[in-house]
């Protein structure tokens, strides 16, 4: 009896044990529970909290580049070039002078045939002719009352009036004259030739085609073109649109570096001739002429070149990324960044050079900003600072060696380009 009682005391003894331990597991389960929930809300608050603040990279402010460079579209054109018209109407009797031909002034490009024209001048030395016999007809009448003048013969007033008879008759010889010389005039333009010493750049004329006076060679929808074009090339004029922020380096002495596609590796010298001194008001660009020396003939009228500039910089003056500037209504901004909070200044931006502008006021030297701050970005908030992305947005914060130079402005006509500098820093 008591054996059995023994044994159920045992029994219960080791199901409260068992109880105990379940409850125990039980409950360390619940706070491993709760601790791992309590920490994995507080991850993910910090990583949220985190996540809500912006990366930023930082640029600071770098001094001014010493030499500035430009290389703008260039327009290349003949010193001399003159498109030839007819100025008598015909048929082209035989043209002489081809493409490329080197001519000489005077030198005979084509003639016309004008058989109305040789008619017409034909007519005008007849009329001289009969003109000037009656005027010496008149000379001789005159000459002879004029003796009888002292004589009952003949009056007074018939004298006079054979004297101005023959005062109109010399009118008429003149009238006469001029005509015959007008008519040589235009016999002397059946000849094309060239006005000065060149190459002959087209021809737009054929044996047999109809020429209208002052209007050149008609086609068959009646439209007119020049015959021939002659072009002095021993000198070259380049013609470019320097942009306004440029325009204060435009004088006598400055000077160029002149490349074309086809000579890739060869530069021609170019210098100052003249400047428009008034901007296009499409374009906010100044035309600017040079002239080349072409003794050799390699450059053709109406190429495409570039013309690369070198101008003074101004290293006194602090510049950063364009991207880095804010445009709000309260005006230019950058956002500098001290203790990991960002504070908006205001700034006074000077010359554009692409990707750096020039910071004229609001800046130190020993400033941080945001090289690429977001459109929502206020004052106070909170960031975090990240690296720069080398290659990236580290082209003025850390210039490396041998690097390009990020000053180099090369500028294409608005046409050619639509990107903006932004774009392309962004880029």
């Amino acid at each position: 009896m008591n054996q059995v009682h023994s044994v159920g005391q045992h029994r219960k003894g080791r199901g409260r044990l068992i109880l105990l331990i379940i409850l125990a597991i039980a409950i360390f389960l619940a706070i491993w529970g709760v601790l791992q929930r309590t920490a994995h809300y507080n991850s993910l608050t910090n990583e949220a909290e985190d996540l809500a603040r912006a990366r930023v990279s930082l640029v600071s402010p770098q001094p001014g580049p010493d030499v500035r460079k430009l290389n703008l579209p260039a327009n290349l054109s003949a010193w001399y070039q003159a498109p030839i018209y007819a100025q008598v109407s015909g048929y082209v009797k035989m043209w002489y002078k081809d493409y490329g031909a080197h001519v000489k002034t005077g030198d005979l490009l084509a003639e016309i045939n004008t058989p109305s024209l040789d008619a017409q001048y034909e007519a005008a030395k007849a009329n001289y002719n009969v003109v000037m016999a009656r005027y010496k007809l008149a000379v001789i009448t005159a000459k002879r009352w004029a003796a009888l003048r002292g004589t009952q013969a003949v009056s007074r007033q018939e004298v006079d009036v054979q004297a101005a008879n023959a005062a109109a008759e010399k009118a008429q010889v003149d009238q006469a004259q001029h005509e015959v010389e007008r008519y040589e005039a235009l016999e002397n333009f059946k000849k094309i030739v060239a006005p000065f010493d060149g190459i002959v750049t087209s021809r737009r004329v054929n044996v047999g085609d109809y020429v209208n006076a002052g209007g050149g060679d008609v086609n068959a929808r009646g439209n007119a073109s020049e015959l021939f074009t002659v072009a002095d090339i021993h000198r070259m004029r380049v013609f470019v649109s320097v942009p306004q922020d440029y325009a204060s380096v435009i004088s006598k002495r400055l000077t160029a570096k002149l490349t074309v596609p086809q000579y890739a590796e060869r530069e021609y010298n170019a210098t100052f001739l003249a400047t428009a001194q008034a901007f296009n008001p499409a374009t906010r660009t100044v035309t600017t002429e040079l002239t080349v020396n072409n003794d050799d003939s390699s450059l053709w009228p109406d190429s495409y070149a570039t013309a690369h500039f070198t101008a003074p910089g101004d290293p006194g003056v602090l510049i950063v990324p364009v991207n880095a500037l804010i445009f709000r209504a309260q005006g230019t901004q950058l956002a500098k960044v001290i203790n990991n909070r960002v504070h908006l200044v205001d700034v006074t931006v000077g010359i554009n050079y692409g990707t750096t502008i020039q910071i004229l006021k609001g800046l130190k030297a020993t400033d941080q900003i945001v090289a690429n701050p977001t459109a929502d970005m206020l004052e106070g908030d909170e960031v975090k600072v990240v690296p720069t992305t080398r290659g990236y947005n580290d082209a003025v914060a850390a210039p490396r060696k041998n690097a390009p130079n990020p000053h180099d402005d090369t500028r294409a006509m608005p046409e050619d380009d639509a990107s903006s500098p932004e774009d392309g820093a962004r880029r």
